[in-house]
């Protein structure tokens, strides 16, 4: 469909908090197409309806080429393992940055999918990790937030360096 410009941080859309989807419609199949091609041209591997400035519960995740992509529009964590994974993560808002996060290995995420019928499933690892960082950002939550103070403020410092 078309890529869209991406909100870059500090951008105070990025810290806000989605709407759930209540219409699934021909908008929201475009919407999720747009969001397809713009996480592609980006390049990332998910993407929020809130990166391109449209604050509504809308997740694509596409891991690999090979890889089926994922549309999940209201999800939320239903469980969260104790258990937790060490994993580079960055954003499409701030390309060519990144740093380790830890989160849950393993989650249950429950979501609508793009014609509104639900499901729920099982994701670890790196996917379970995707999930997380773009849930994070429907809550408003920008992952930098998930590092220490010092480790935010060096990845800010080199952020700004690479905008110059």
């Amino acid at each position: 469909m078309a890529v869209r410009p991406i909100l870059r941080f500090p951008d105070a859309g990025l810290k806000t908090v989605c709407q759930p989807v209540e219409i699934f419609d021909q908008r929201l199949r475009d919407l999720a197409d747009d969001l397809l091609d713009t996480m592609r041209a980006a390049p990332g591997v998910g993407i929020t309806a809130a990166h391109i400035g449209v604050f509504l519960r809308v997740v694509v995740i596409e891991l690999s080429h090979e890889d089926c992509v994922r549309f999940y529009v209201n999800p939320e964590i239903v469980f969260a393992s104790d258990a937790t994974i060490r994993h580079a993560e960055g954003s499409v808002s701030m390309p060519g940055v990144t740093d380790e996060v830890v989160r849950p290995r393993a989650i249950r995420v429950r979501y609508r999918d793009l014609a509104g019928d639900e499901h729920e499933e099982a994701a670890d690892d790196f996917l379970a990790v995707c999930i997380q960082h773009e849930i994070d950002q429907l809550d408003g939550i920008f992952w930098i937030q998930r590092l220490s103070r010092l480790k935010r403020e060096r990845l800010v410092k080199r952020w700004e360096k690479l905008r110059e």
